[in-house]
């Protein structure tokens, strides 16, 4: 998986160079914590180191950590789709803290699909991206509508908001019990079918300390919804609420 996530960046960074002289490109690295739900549907968090990368190339795409990668296939004045990919958390021993050992760690994984997105205007766009599992069975979909609200002082901030949806096995992975998990824990086996996964509702702000310099601040408040909300596991030891921060420092040019 890896592997593959480097292939996409190589070829990424290929492009980049292709239109350097055409494009304005903007670069952006950092370092920060995120704080996150420990596993899918938890209601306990964690916090988390985190690398910070954003190289947005107009007219090629955007290779991102905070949101994944996406390459332009489609790049004309309001219509913008191509090729995309993403880092999707699992859940180790450790997260799952009293439930460790009762229930299957998840090794997290990289999706690769496609997007389409229309732009109204340079402020608001809205679109879906479809991912499937590189390693495994999984495929998932999001709809989603993205504004950047107006500047305050020299802040820069937008609001998302999303909706995602999963296969049958995406579902069961992250929400099912199976007979054996359920008897360990005391409750009914769960084998959700696919279906909407969550709602979520996101703020984005860039703060800068300097020309060069800045906190990129981001808060979303999800809730699952479908048969993620349905789960015996969720209801039972975690929670619909799912509310994730994230604070990094910025160097960009």
């Amino acid at each position: 998986m890896r592997a593959l996530l480097l292939a996409f960046a190589l070829s990424f960074l290929a492009c980049a160079a292709a239109h350097a002289e055409d494009d304005a490109p903007t670069y952006a690295f950092g370092a920060g914590v995120q704080r996150m739900p420990a596993w899918p549907g938890s209601k306990d968090r964690r916090n988390q180191a985190i690398p910070y990368v954003d190289i947005d190339l107009p007219g090629v795409g955007e290779l991102s950590t905070a949101d994944g990668l996406t390459v332009d296939l489609l790049a004309g004045e309001h219509w913008h789709g191509g090729i995309y990919g993403n880092w999707l958390w699992g859940r180790t021993h450790g997260d799952l803290g009293p439930l460790g050992g009762k229930i299957a760690a998840l090794s997290p994984r990289f999706v690769g699909g496609g997007y389409l997105e229309y732009a109204f205007d340079k402020r608001f766009s809205v679109g879906t991206h479809v991912a499937h599992d590189t390693g495994g069975a999984g495929a998932y979909v999001a709809l989603y509508a993205d504004y950047q609200l107006p500047d305050v002082w020299y802040i820069q901030h937008s609001i998302e908001l999303q909706v995602e949806g999963m296969n049958g096995p995406a579902m069961r992975r992250f929400f099912g019990l199976d007979a054996d998990e359920a008897a360990t824990l005391g409750t009914r086996t769960w084998h959700p079918g696919a279906g909407r996964q969550s709602a979520d509702i996101e703020y984005d702000a860039f703060i800068p300390t300097s020309q060069h310099t800045g906190f990129a601040l981001a808060v979303t408040y999800g809730k699952l919804i479908g048969g993620a909300a349905d789960s015996p596991l969720v209801r039972g030891f975690g929670s619909t609420r799912q509310v994730t921060e994230t604070l990094a420092f910025v160097y960009h040019f």
